[in-house]
């Protein structure tokens, strides 16, 4: 996978991520918007673990 394909990999996390914490505020369902927060945070978390991995900052445990 090429550089630029990573990091629009990333961008699309990111993305997504953003897009489910947006629902997560509109929903009036609370187990639906725990759902929805829960998913956005962990793909959060993996864009940015990915990202840190593709710098050098973070290097995967073996």
């Amino acid at each position: 996978m090429s550089a630029d394909e990573v990091r629009g990999r990333i961008r699309q996390m990111r993305e997504k991520a953003q897009q489910l914490e947006d629902r997560a505020q509109h929903t009036r369902d609370p187990a639906e918007r725990d759902r929805l927060k829960e998913k956005a945070r962990k793909l959060q978390s993996r864009s940015e673990q990915e990202s840190g991995m593709r710098s050098g900052d973070i290097h995967p445990s073996l």
